[in-house]
Protein backbone atom coordinates (compact mmCIF):
# COMPACT_ATOMS: atom_id res chain seq x y z
CA UNK A 1 0.00 0.00 0.00
CA UNK A 2 0.68 3.61 -0.58
CA UNK A 3 0.68 6.26 2.03
CA UNK A 4 -2.56 7.73 -0.02
CA UNK A 5 -3.86 4.21 -0.27
CA UNK A 6 -3.63 3.50 3.60
CA UNK A 7 -5.15 7.21 4.21
CA UNK A 8 -8.03 6.31 2.00
CA UNK A 9 -8.50 3.11 3.35
CA UNK A 10 -8.06 4.48 7.20
CA UNK A 11 -11.07 7.47 5.81
CA UNK A 12 -13.40 5.32 4.07
CA UNK A 13 -13.44 2.10 5.53
CA UNK A 14 -13.22 3.10 9.35
CA UNK A 15 -15.69 6.11 9.08
CA UNK A 16 -14.18 9.16 11.18
CA UNK A 17 -15.85 10.97 13.91
CA UNK A 18 -15.15 14.71 12.47
CA UNK A 19 -16.43 13.72 9.26
CA UNK A 20 -19.43 12.26 9.49
CA UNK A 21 -20.41 12.68 13.12
CA UNK A 22 -22.64 11.09 15.28
CA UNK A 23 -23.08 8.39 13.02
CA UNK A 24 -19.39 7.29 13.42
CA UNK A 25 -19.22 7.39 17.37
CA UNK A 26 -18.63 4.39 19.22
CA UNK A 27 -19.61 5.36 22.81
CA UNK A 28 -17.86 2.11 24.61
CA UNK A 29 -14.15 0.95 25.05
CA UNK A 30 -14.77 -2.75 23.87
CA UNK A 31 -12.84 -2.38 20.49
CA UNK A 32 -10.13 0.05 22.08
CA UNK A 33 -10.26 -2.82 24.92
CA UNK A 34 -9.87 -5.58 22.43
CA UNK A 35 -6.44 -3.86 20.30
CA UNK A 36 -5.03 -2.59 23.50
CA UNK A 37 -5.10 -6.34 24.25
CA UNK A 38 -3.82 -7.40 21.04
CA UNK A 39 -0.65 -4.73 20.95
CA UNK A 40 0.31 -6.14 24.44
CA UNK A 41 -0.89 -2.82 26.46
CA UNK A 42 1.63 -0.46 24.91
CA UNK A 43 0.23 2.26 26.56
CA UNK A 44 1.78 0.96 29.76
CA UNK A 45 5.39 1.29 28.15
CA UNK A 46 5.46 5.09 28.71
CA UNK A 47 4.33 7.60 30.78
CA UNK A 48 1.41 9.77 30.18
CA UNK A 49 -0.35 13.05 30.33
CA UNK A 50 -4.26 12.90 29.59
CA UNK A 51 -5.70 16.04 28.63
CA UNK A 52 -9.57 16.65 27.93
CA UNK A 53 -12.25 19.75 28.33
CA UNK A 54 -14.50 21.52 25.72
CA UNK A 55 -12.36 23.97 24.36
CA UNK A 56 -8.42 24.90 24.65
CA UNK A 57 -7.50 21.36 25.39
CA UNK A 58 -5.16 21.32 22.19
CA UNK A 59 -3.22 24.49 22.85
CA UNK A 60 -2.92 23.18 26.72
CA UNK A 61 -1.56 20.21 24.97
CA UNK A 62 0.91 21.47 22.35
CA UNK A 63 2.42 23.65 25.54
CA UNK A 64 2.85 20.75 28.02
CA UNK A 65 4.46 19.02 24.84
CA UNK A 66 6.80 21.78 23.96
CA UNK A 67 7.90 22.63 27.72
CA UNK A 68 8.52 18.31 27.98
CA UNK A 69 10.57 18.49 24.80
CA UNK A 70 12.57 21.23 25.76
CA UNK A 71 13.33 20.12 29.48
CA UNK A 72 15.30 17.27 27.30
CA UNK A 73 12.34 14.34 27.37
CA UNK A 74 11.65 12.50 24.35
CA UNK A 75 7.83 13.24 24.26
CA UNK A 76 4.99 11.82 21.99
CA UNK A 77 2.02 14.25 21.69
CA UNK A 78 -1.13 12.48 20.31
CA UNK A 79 -4.19 15.14 19.39
CA UNK A 80 -7.11 15.53 17.15
CA UNK A 81 -8.16 16.19 14.46
CA UNK A 82 -5.54 17.31 12.16
CA UNK A 83 -5.83 20.22 10.06
CA UNK A 84 -3.65 18.72 6.51
CA UNK A 85 -1.93 15.88 7.23
CA UNK A 86 -3.13 12.95 9.62
CA UNK A 87 0.62 12.30 10.90
CA UNK A 88 -0.33 15.81 12.99
CA UNK A 89 -1.88 13.79 14.78
CA UNK A 90 1.09 12.09 16.18
CA UNK A 91 4.19 13.32 16.86
CA UNK A 92 7.20 13.20 18.95
CA UNK A 93 9.32 16.27 19.88
CA UNK A 94 7.07 17.93 17.23
CA UNK A 95 7.89 15.47 14.50
CA UNK A 96 5.22 13.71 12.69
CA UNK A 97 5.10 9.72 12.36
CA UNK A 98 6.63 8.99 9.13
CA UNK A 99 4.26 7.87 6.18
CA UNK A 100 5.71 4.72 6.54
CA UNK A 101 4.85 3.84 9.88
CA UNK A 102 1.19 4.54 8.91
CA UNK A 103 1.61 2.81 6.16
CA UNK A 104 3.06 -0.13 8.01
CA UNK A 105 0.69 -0.54 11.40
CA UNK A 106 -2.62 -0.62 8.56
CA UNK A 107 -0.38 -3.73 6.68
CA UNK A 108 0.69 -5.88 9.39
CA UNK A 109 -3.00 -5.42 11.51
CA UNK A 110 -5.65 -5.93 8.55
CA UNK A 111 -6.61 -9.31 9.91
CA UNK A 112 -7.34 -7.88 13.26
CA UNK A 113 -8.55 -4.80 11.95
CA UNK A 114 -10.78 -6.97 9.82
CA UNK A 115 -12.10 -9.50 13.15
CA UNK A 116 -12.24 -6.56 15.48
CA UNK A 117 -13.88 -3.50 13.03
CA UNK A 118 -12.35 -0.76 15.00
CA UNK A 119 -13.49 2.94 14.23
CA UNK A 120 -11.24 5.25 12.79
CA UNK A 121 -10.22 6.90 15.75
CA UNK A 122 -9.84 3.51 17.62
CA UNK A 123 -7.24 2.36 15.43
CA UNK A 124 -5.30 5.98 15.27
CA UNK A 125 -5.23 5.70 19.24
CA UNK A 126 -3.86 1.87 18.89
CA UNK A 127 -1.28 3.31 16.34
CA UNK A 128 -0.48 6.45 18.63
CA UNK A 129 0.14 4.43 21.40
CA UNK A 130 1.89 1.00 19.62
CA UNK A 131 4.33 4.13 17.51
CA UNK A 132 5.08 5.47 21.33
CA UNK A 133 5.83 2.21 23.01
CA UNK A 134 8.26 1.10 20.17
CA UNK A 135 9.95 5.00 19.87
CA UNK A 136 10.50 4.55 23.50
CA UNK A 137 9.12 8.13 24.55
CA UNK A 138 9.59 8.86 28.33
CA UNK A 139 6.15 10.89 28.09
CA UNK A 140 3.19 11.01 25.91
CA UNK A 141 0.85 14.13 26.05
CA UNK A 142 -2.56 12.34 24.96
CA UNK A 143 -5.26 14.56 24.15
CA UNK A 144 -8.93 13.42 24.68
CA UNK A 145 -10.75 12.59 21.38
CA UNK A 146 -14.40 13.37 22.60
CA UNK A 147 -15.52 13.36 26.25
CA UNK A 148 -13.61 11.37 28.57
CA UNK A 149 -15.09 8.49 30.24
CA UNK A 150 -15.54 6.55 27.04
CA UNK A 151 -13.04 7.86 24.82
CA UNK A 152 -10.61 5.23 23.37
CA UNK A 153 -7.99 7.49 24.88
CA UNK A 154 -8.86 6.14 28.72
CA UNK A 155 -7.39 3.30 28.63
CA UNK A 156 -4.28 5.47 30.24
CA UNK A 157 -2.85 5.63 33.76
CA UNK A 158 -1.80 8.70 33.32
CA UNK A 159 0.76 11.15 35.83
CA UNK A 160 -1.90 13.42 35.50
CA UNK A 161 -5.01 14.12 34.52
CA UNK A 162 -6.08 17.86 32.96
CA UNK A 163 -9.27 19.32 32.27
CA UNK A 164 -9.48 22.82 30.58
CA UNK A 165 -12.94 23.84 30.73
CA UNK A 166 -16.41 22.79 30.03
CA UNK A 167 -18.98 24.42 27.65
CA UNK A 168 -22.00 22.90 25.83
CA UNK A 169 -20.23 21.08 22.72
CA UNK A 170 -22.26 17.68 20.78
CA UNK A 171 -25.05 18.03 23.23
CA UNK A 172 -26.36 15.14 21.40
CA UNK A 173 -23.29 12.64 22.36
CA UNK A 174 -22.24 13.87 25.72
CA UNK A 175 -25.46 15.40 27.14
CA UNK A 176 -27.46 18.71 26.85
CA UNK A 177 -26.22 20.12 30.25
CA UNK A 178 -22.52 21.40 31.57
CA UNK A 179 -23.40 18.45 34.03
CA UNK A 180 -23.72 16.25 32.36
CA UNK A 181 -20.92 17.24 30.08
CA UNK A 182 -18.10 17.56 33.18
CA UNK A 183 -19.70 13.72 34.27
CA UNK A 184 -18.04 12.56 30.91
CA UNK A 185 -14.95 14.65 30.90
CA UNK A 186 -14.51 13.78 34.95
CA UNK A 187 -14.19 10.73 33.78
CA UNK A 188 -10.57 11.01 33.19
CA UNK A 189 -10.40 11.66 36.45
CA UNK A 190 -8.69 8.26 38.36
CA UNK A 191 -7.64 7.34 41.74
CA UNK A 192 -4.19 8.56 43.05
CA UNK A 193 -3.65 10.46 39.51
CA UNK A 194 -3.96 14.30 40.95
CA UNK A 195 -6.18 16.27 38.50
CA UNK A 196 -6.20 20.18 37.24
CA UNK A 197 -9.06 21.99 36.12
CA UNK A 198 -8.45 24.57 34.12
CA UNK A 199 -11.82 26.94 35.07
CA UNK A 200 -13.83 26.15 38.03
CA UNK A 201 -16.94 27.45 36.72
CA UNK A 202 -19.55 26.96 40.11
CA UNK A 203 -22.01 25.63 37.67
CA UNK A 204 -20.63 22.27 36.83
CA UNK A 205 -17.08 22.25 39.70
CA UNK A 206 -19.25 20.06 42.36
CA UNK A 207 -19.26 17.40 39.16
CA UNK A 208 -15.02 17.00 39.70
CA UNK A 209 -15.24 17.64 43.39
CA UNK A 210 -17.18 14.64 43.99
CA UNK A 211 -15.53 12.65 41.35
CA UNK A 212 -11.80 13.31 42.90
CA UNK A 213 -13.64 12.54 46.24
CA UNK A 214 -14.85 9.48 44.70
CA UNK A 215 -11.32 8.23 43.45
CA UNK A 216 -9.16 9.40 46.49
CA UNK A 217 -7.28 11.92 44.52
CA UNK A 218 -6.24 15.85 44.37
CA UNK A 219 -8.07 18.03 42.34
CA UNK A 220 -6.18 21.55 41.90
CA UNK A 221 -8.26 24.42 40.74
CA UNK A 222 -5.37 26.32 38.14
CA UNK A 223 -7.92 29.73 38.50
CA UNK A 224 -8.39 29.41 42.32
CA UNK A 225 -4.24 28.50 42.50
CA UNK A 226 -3.03 31.38 39.48
CA UNK A 227 -4.65 34.72 38.09
CA UNK A 228 -3.10 36.73 35.31
CA UNK A 229 -2.46 40.27 36.35
CA UNK A 230 -1.85 41.91 33.31
CA UNK A 231 -0.85 40.99 29.86
CA UNK A 232 0.19 42.52 26.26
CA UNK A 233 2.50 41.53 23.43
CA UNK A 234 6.32 42.13 23.31
CA UNK A 235 8.52 43.59 20.63
CA UNK A 236 8.45 40.06 19.03
CA UNK A 237 5.13 40.00 18.69
CA UNK A 238 4.71 36.94 21.43
CA UNK A 239 2.17 37.33 24.57
CA UNK A 240 3.01 38.07 27.74
CA UNK A 241 1.31 36.98 30.91
CA UNK A 242 2.12 38.80 34.33
CA UNK A 243 1.01 35.85 36.49
CA UNK A 244 0.30 36.16 40.64
CA UNK A 245 0.41 32.87 42.61
CA UNK A 246 2.98 30.21 43.19
CA UNK A 247 4.94 29.56 40.21
CA UNK A 248 8.16 27.90 39.03
CA UNK A 249 9.31 31.00 36.79
CA UNK A 250 9.44 34.81 37.73
CA UNK A 251 5.62 36.11 37.45
CA UNK A 252 6.56 38.90 34.53
CA UNK A 253 8.81 36.63 31.91
CA UNK A 254 5.74 34.11 30.76
CA UNK A 255 5.52 34.60 27.05
CA UNK A 256 3.85 32.07 24.86
CA UNK A 257 4.10 32.14 20.77
CA UNK A 258 0.25 31.16 20.33
CA UNK A 259 -1.86 34.11 19.25
CA UNK A 260 -5.57 35.16 20.70
CA UNK A 261 -5.84 36.90 24.25
CA UNK A 262 -7.68 33.63 25.10
CA UNK A 263 -4.69 32.07 25.78
CA UNK A 264 -4.66 33.38 29.13
CA UNK A 265 -7.19 30.91 30.55
CA UNK A 266 -4.88 28.21 28.73
CA UNK A 267 -1.49 29.33 30.21
CA UNK A 268 -3.22 28.74 33.65
CA UNK A 269 -3.71 25.42 33.02
CA UNK A 270 -0.52 24.73 31.83
CA UNK A 271 1.55 26.50 34.60
CA UNK A 272 -0.58 24.99 37.41
CA UNK A 273 -0.09 21.00 35.53
CA UNK A 274 3.86 22.30 35.02
CA UNK A 275 3.75 22.80 39.23
CA UNK A 276 2.08 19.05 39.33
CA UNK A 277 4.53 17.59 37.09
CA UNK A 278 8.02 18.94 38.24
CA UNK A 279 8.47 16.56 41.18
CA UNK A 280 7.75 13.54 38.34
CA UNK A 281 9.79 14.99 35.85
CA UNK A 282 12.63 17.03 37.61
CA UNK A 283 14.49 18.24 34.27
CA UNK A 284 11.58 20.70 33.90
CA UNK A 285 13.50 23.78 34.87
CA UNK A 286 11.88 27.50 35.05
CA UNK A 287 14.28 28.05 32.14
CA UNK A 288 12.70 25.02 30.28
CA UNK A 289 9.59 26.08 30.97
CA UNK A 290 10.19 29.83 29.64
CA UNK A 291 11.93 28.18 26.56
CA UNK A 292 9.21 25.98 25.96
CA UNK A 293 6.32 28.36 26.57
CA UNK A 294 7.94 31.25 24.21
CA UNK A 295 8.27 28.44 20.85
CA UNK A 296 5.56 26.07 21.72
CA UNK A 297 3.66 26.60 18.47
CA UNK A 298 7.02 26.65 16.65
CA UNK A 299 8.31 23.40 18.03
CA UNK A 300 5.14 21.52 18.08
CA UNK A 301 3.68 22.40 14.36
CA UNK A 302 0.31 24.03 16.36
CA UNK A 303 -1.42 25.91 13.61
CA UNK A 304 -5.16 27.47 13.42
CA UNK A 305 -4.66 29.23 16.53
CA UNK A 306 -5.63 32.52 15.54
CA UNK A 307 -2.66 32.26 13.24
CA UNK A 308 -1.55 35.67 11.08
CA UNK A 309 -1.80 34.02 7.44
CA UNK A 310 -1.20 37.72 5.83
CA UNK A 311 -1.27 41.31 6.67
CA UNK A 312 -2.42 44.06 4.60
CA UNK A 313 -5.09 43.24 4.87
CA UNK A 314 -4.79 41.87 7.83
CA UNK A 315 -5.98 37.74 7.93
CA UNK A 316 -6.25 35.49 10.47
CA UNK A 317 -7.94 32.46 10.55
CA UNK A 318 -8.87 30.75 14.30
CA UNK A 319 -10.42 27.02 14.67
CA UNK A 320 -12.81 27.63 17.39
CA UNK A 321 -16.20 26.25 16.21
CA UNK A 322 -18.70 26.11 19.54
CA UNK A 323 -20.62 28.93 21.41
CA UNK A 324 -17.38 29.11 23.74
CA UNK A 325 -14.59 28.89 21.28
CA UNK A 326 -16.49 31.58 18.87
CA UNK A 327 -17.06 33.96 22.21
CA UNK A 328 -13.53 33.90 22.57
CA UNK A 329 -12.91 34.48 18.92
CA UNK A 330 -15.73 37.42 18.60
CA UNK A 331 -13.78 38.97 21.92
CA UNK A 332 -10.53 39.13 20.18
CA UNK A 333 -11.89 40.28 17.00
CA UNK A 334 -12.74 43.53 18.72
CA UNK A 335 -9.49 43.70 20.34
CA UNK A 336 -7.94 43.50 16.63
CA UNK A 337 -7.71 47.33 15.17
CA UNK A 338 -9.37 47.07 11.50
CA UNK A 339 -11.56 49.28 8.90
CA UNK A 340 -13.93 46.72 8.34
CA UNK A 341 -14.26 43.00 8.95
CA UNK A 342 -14.91 40.36 6.09
CA UNK A 343 -15.87 36.83 7.73
CA UNK A 344 -15.41 33.70 5.66
CA UNK A 345 -17.54 31.67 7.71
CA UNK A 346 -18.42 27.49 7.58
CA UNK A 347 -20.56 25.50 9.82
CA UNK A 348 -20.66 22.21 10.43
CA UNK A 349 -24.47 21.30 11.09
CA UNK A 350 -24.64 19.33 14.11
CA UNK A 351 -23.24 22.22 16.28
CA UNK A 352 -25.28 24.72 18.20
CA UNK A 353 -25.21 27.14 14.58
CA UNK A 354 -27.90 29.67 16.45
CA UNK A 355 -25.78 29.91 19.59
CA UNK A 356 -22.94 30.75 17.47
CA UNK A 357 -24.48 33.32 14.86
CA UNK A 358 -26.45 34.63 17.74
CA UNK A 359 -22.65 35.73 18.89
CA UNK A 360 -21.18 37.52 15.51
CA UNK A 361 -20.61 40.55 14.82
CA UNK A 362 -23.44 42.38 12.38
CA UNK A 363 -21.31 45.15 10.95
CA UNK A 364 -19.12 42.51 9.13
CA UNK A 365 -19.77 41.62 5.61
CA UNK A 366 -19.98 37.30 5.61
CA UNK A 367 -18.94 34.95 2.98
CA UNK A 368 -20.74 31.80 3.46
CA UNK A 369 -19.19 28.68 2.35
CA UNK A 370 -19.16 25.04 3.53
CA UNK A 371 -15.95 22.73 4.00
CA UNK A 372 -15.32 19.64 2.36
CA UNK A 373 -16.62 17.55 4.43
CA UNK A 374 -20.29 15.61 4.82
CA UNK A 375 -21.44 17.14 7.85
CA UNK A 376 -20.86 20.49 6.63
CA UNK A 377 -24.08 23.15 6.30
CA UNK A 378 -24.36 24.08 2.63
CA UNK A 379 -23.46 27.45 2.70
CA UNK A 380 -27.10 28.39 1.20
CA UNK A 381 -28.78 26.98 4.77
CA UNK A 382 -26.14 28.98 6.80
CA UNK A 383 -26.91 32.01 4.89
CA UNK A 384 -30.82 31.77 5.06
CA UNK A 385 -30.52 30.99 9.40
CA UNK A 386 -28.04 33.84 9.44
CA UNK A 387 -30.17 36.44 7.77
CA UNK A 388 -32.20 35.80 11.08
CA UNK A 389 -29.73 37.27 13.35
CA UNK A 390 -29.25 40.54 10.65
CA UNK A 391 -25.76 38.92 9.34
CA UNK A 392 -25.64 40.15 5.39
CA UNK A 393 -23.18 38.28 3.00
CA UNK A 394 -23.47 35.91 -0.18
CA UNK A 395 -22.63 32.19 -0.76
CA UNK A 396 -19.94 30.54 -2.16
CA UNK A 397 -19.71 26.90 -3.38
CA UNK A 398 -15.91 26.54 -1.15
CA UNK A 399 -13.89 28.07 1.20
CA UNK A 400 -11.59 29.17 -1.08
CA UNK A 401 -13.75 30.66 -3.66
CA UNK A 402 -14.86 32.44 -0.24
CA UNK A 403 -11.52 33.43 1.07
CA UNK A 404 -10.40 34.71 -2.20
CA UNK A 405 -13.44 36.66 -2.58
CA UNK A 406 -12.94 38.28 0.77
CA UNK A 407 -9.29 38.97 0.10
CA UNK A 408 -10.41 41.34 -3.16
CA UNK A 409 -12.79 43.03 -1.52
CA UNK A 410 -11.05 43.56 1.16
CA UNK A 411 -8.92 47.20 1.89
CA UNK A 412 -5.00 47.57 3.54
CA UNK A 413 -6.72 48.56 6.82
CA UNK A 414 -9.21 46.02 6.71
CA UNK A 415 -9.64 42.62 8.58
CA UNK A 416 -10.13 38.87 6.67
CA UNK A 417 -11.45 36.70 9.28
CA UNK A 418 -11.69 32.83 8.26
CA UNK A 419 -13.50 30.07 10.71
CA UNK A 420 -16.87 28.71 12.33
CA UNK A 421 -15.19 25.20 11.68
CA UNK A 422 -12.18 23.23 11.87
CA UNK A 423 -12.13 22.25 8.25
CA UNK A 424 -13.12 25.86 6.95
CA UNK A 425 -9.70 26.66 8.65
CA UNK A 426 -7.86 23.68 7.62
CA UNK A 427 -8.56 24.53 4.02
CA UNK A 428 -6.78 27.54 4.23
CA UNK A 429 -3.85 26.97 6.47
Amino acid sequence: MTYQETLDYLFSQLPMFQRLGKAAYKADLVNTLALDEHFNHSHRQFKSIHVAGTNGKGSTSHMLAAVLSQAGYRVGLYTSPHLKDFRERIKINGQPIPEEEVVLFVENNKAIFKQIRPSFFEMTVALAFDYFAREKVDVAVVEVGLGGRLDSTNIITPELSVITNIGLDHTDLLGDTLEKIAFEKAGIIKPNVPAVLGESNPAYLHVFTTKAKEVGTSLILADRMLTVEDHGFSSNGRQWFRINGPLLVARDQVEIDLGGAYQEHNILTVLAAIQILVDRFPRVSPAAVLQGLSSAAQNTGLKGRWQILGINPLVVCDTGHNVDGIGYVVKQLELTPHRKLHFVLGMVSDKDVRGVLGLLPKSATYYFTKASIPRAMSETTLKELASGFDLIGACYPNVLEAFNAAKINAEPNDLVFIGGSTFVVAEVV
